[in-house]
């Protein structure tokens, strides 16, 4: 058996680049996609949140439409970091690298994974037990997104209650030498009130955390020094495809470069090549 066409394309859907905007000044989550609709759905709440002016409303659409416009541009830009990558990577740990080639996680990671790896780390053992958590994509998933975040004095210090868009999330504290900044995680999103007795684990460099993606997390207010976080957002398109974990409905996809946000439109149908003679 072969597959007919073009191999499968992954995307993002719509309300990517239209909800869960969010803006600090106003401590708001907002969903913009259009001036009249912002100024309706969310004048009352603005204004008493100091959005009194009308340049200060003018501020914050034009800040909305430069978040949208970013948002629109991430999958070019990171098309264009992977074939930078790809043109000069090559394996530090060759042996490592090599043993996780039949996981089921994108060859991008794995480089990464093989990178950070300290001496005798059991990753093809931690990525095969990945492949049990079902319920939550464990055994099907075939994209991420990677990314780094600091915490200093004078920048961002804290992060508020959230959830992943993410079937699963590995946490890893890169360094440097820091106090505070605990992470807390409560129950899956779809109850908040999880949160009154949050469980609070440390960071501890160079050990990560794994939890679900839709589990409400946060992190407290660092003490002193930086704190530099690997995050990494493991996806399953067998899972996301249904529902989209952002916008709880079923996903409005839009063709995007690279893994785009981990969904994927219908697999390509499939036809017996010894039969085209």
């Amino acid at each position: 058996m072969a597959t007919a066409g073009r191999s499968r394309r992954f995307c993002r859907c719509a309300c990517f680049c239209s909800e869960n905007l969010y803006v600090a000044r106003y401590g708001l989550h907002l969903r913009f996609r259009s001036e009249p609709q912002l100024r309706r759905d969310y004048g009352p709440i603005l204004r008493s949140r100091g959005c009194v002016r009308a340049q200060d409303f003018q501020q914050l659409v034009a800040e909305l439409e430069q978040e949208v416009e970013r948002r629109r541009r991430l999958g070019q830009e990171s098309a264009a970091r992977k074939a930078l990558i790809a043109s000069s990577y090559r394996p530090a740990r060759p042996d490592v690298y090599g043993s996780l080639q039949d996981t089921a996680l994108a060859p991008e990671f794995l480089a990464a994974a093989e990178y950070s790896a300290s001496p005798g780390a059991d990753l093809k053992g931690l990525l095969q037990r990945l492949q049990t958590v079902s319920d939550c994509g464990g055994g099907q998933l075939d994209s991420h997104r990677a990314f780094v975040v600091k915490y200093a004095p004078g920048q961002d210090r804290e992060l508020g209650c959230h959830y992943d868009n993410a079937e699963l999330t590995l946490n890893v504290a890169l360094g440097k030498a820091f106090t505070g900044g605990a992470l807390f995680f409560g129950g899956f999103f779809q109850a908040p009130a999880a949160l009154t007795e949050p469980l609070e684990v440390e960071h501890v460099v160079g050990q990560g955390v794994l939890h679900r993606g839709g589990q409400l997390h946060g992190a407290r207010p660092l003490g002193t020094g930086e704190r530099w976080n690997l995050v990494v957002w493991l996806r399953a398109s067998a899972v996301r495809n249904h529902l989209c974990p952002m916008c709880l409905r079923e996903p409005d996809l839009v063709d995007d470069e690279g893994f785009g946000d981990g969904f994927t439109r219908e697999e390509p149908a499939t036809v017996d090549v010894c039969a085209l003679t």
